[in-house]
């Protein structure tokens, strides 16, 4: 008797395409459980940053023991640096826009430069310490079009500089600046750089806490472009510096404008200057050698603690400075050498403040046609009163007669009814109250004062001079 061996079942051709592809799906979901694991460790990596949504930066950096871990947040990359922040942070900045540094110490031994970069941010978690030695982190632009809203925030920066060179709309926030010789400094070397905002920032021991530079026409001065240098202006306009406080020491000054520096049309803001408490010596908080036209300093205290000052100014002005900025409700605490050091006794104008004309010209036309007319006005205040004398002098031959016409053009561009005085011989009268009332609105605002003169010869030796004191704010 002979016995088969049974066989095996042979798997039909159907199931093996079932599990193949059941083997498949396996091997996709677990590859899919690696990947989310990953980002899981990415996201660990990072946890002390997630506070403030560190995912949204390109890179992140964090010290770890001697190195420098910067991972790439999009790839979870993670480069390491032995040496040196500066490396890691240009990397970051060249490949990317946008750095976070972990709490930790990082030093520089090299520039960071962020060069020719739209939106580029650097920002610490305000744990973040950078030893500079000397070194700078410049925001440069070859001019103002290429380099516009960079954001730096939340750093404490030792021995270090932040210079922001032809670029447009910088913030530099919530910064600590320690044993510097300049904290910040703006500087145009093509077009200029305008729209800056220096917010919540601390100057401790800073030779100069912020600077504003004279232009730069020379190529050689250039060290970051290579661009022509004829552009160049002087204007960091419409720029807000606000919260900041300046501790200084001796042989120091807190905001510096230099020669040809225009900070124009711009506001300091609540912001404190202490003075004389870290040595009581040659300490200024304002110096002013360039132009703060229409420039307001808001709520500014200048504070001193020297019993015995030397040297020391809440506001020096400079032989350059034209004008100076206007005050509202700025306070000087304490012993000064001068609360403003102003030794060429340039216009000093606050809300509510005094001003005097003298011995304006005013051209005489003959034929009883009036001359061009003088303005007076005390830019960039407005005029809240004038009281005017008028001196005529000459020989008022042939029975000659001069005319002289006060007006006043409102913002609006209306002029007003004149006053009118007629001279018949050299005499000197002021107007009077009740002729200045006809003059002043019941509401609007002073531009100008207008005076022009004629005479009723064909030819007049006559000359018209105006003088006047007032109040503008």
């Amino acid at each position: 008797m002979y016995f088969k061996t049974a066989e095996p079942p042979k798997m039909n051709d159907a199931l093996k395409r079932i599990l193949s592809k059941r083997a498949i799906v396996i091997l996709l979901s677990a590859l899919l459980v690696l990947s989310a694991f990953n980002t899981y460790l990415i996201f660990v990596g990072t946890q002390s940053s997630m506070s403030t949504n560190a995912i949204n930066y390109d890179y992140v950096l964090s010290k770890d023991g001697g190195n420098y871990k910067l991972r790439n947040m999009l790839t979870g990359y993670v480069a390491e640096q032995t040496k040196s922040a500066s490396a890691a942070i240009n990397s970051a900045l060249t490949a990317g826009k946008s750095v976070y540094l972990n709490a930790g110490t990082y030093v520089l031994t090299n520039d960071v430069v962020i060069s020719n970069k739209m939106n580029a941010k650097i920002v610490g978690n305000n744990d973040a310490t950078i030893f500079g030695n000397g070194k700078k982190i410049v925001i440069h632009g070859d001019n103002y079009t290429t380099s516009q809203n960079a954001f730096i925030s939340g750093l404490t920066l030792i021995n270090a500089t932040i210079r922001v060179e032809n670029s447009f709309g910088t913030t530099i926030q919530n910064i600590v600046f320690e044993n510097t010789s300049t904290g910040i400094e703006f500087v145009n070397t093509n077009t200029w750089s305008e729209y800056n905002k220096v917010e919540g920032c601390q100057f401790i021991n800073a030779t100069e806490g912020i600077a504003f530079r004279t232009p730069v026409f020379d190529f050689t001065q250039n060290t970051y472009s290579q661009t022509n240098l004829i552009n160049a202006t002087g204007s960091y306009a419409s720029t807000i510096i606000e919260r900041c406080s300046f501790k200084l020491r001796d042989l120091s000054v807190g905001i510096k404008v230099e020669k040809l520096a225009e900070l124009s049309d711009s506001q300091i803001q609540d912001v404190r200057f202490w003075i004389g408490e870290n040595g009581r010596a040659n300490q200024t908080g304002l110096y002013v050698d360039g132009s703060m036209y229409q420039t307001l300093l808001l709520g500014v205290v200048f504070e001193s603690f020297s019993n015995d000052p030397i040297y020391l100014f809440g506001m020096d002005i400079g032989d350059n400075c034209d004008p100076a900025p206007t005050f509202s409700g700025v306070s000087f605490l304490g012993n000064w050498t001068a609360k403003v050091h102003d030794f060429q006794g340039i216009w000093l104008s606050a809300d509510g403040t005094l001003f005097k004309r003298e011995d304006i010209n005013i051209p005489v036309g003959a034929n009883n046609q009036y001359g061009t007319n003088e303005t007076i006005h005390t830019r960039p205040l407005t005029i809240f009163s004038f009281k005017p004398q008028i001196e005529v002098d000459g020989s008022f031959s042939n029975s000659e007669t001069v005319t002289v016409r006060v007006r006043i053009e409102y913002i609006d561009n209306v002029i007003s009814d004149p006053v009118i005085r007629t001279f018949y011989n050299s005499s000197s009268v002021w107007l009077s109250d009740d002729e200045m009332m006809r003059l002043f609105p019941s509401q609007n605002i002073v531009w100008d004062i207008l005076v022009d003169a004629k005479s009723s010869s064909s030819s007049t030796d006559a000359v018209v001079r105006v003088s006047g004191y007032g109040t503008a704010g």
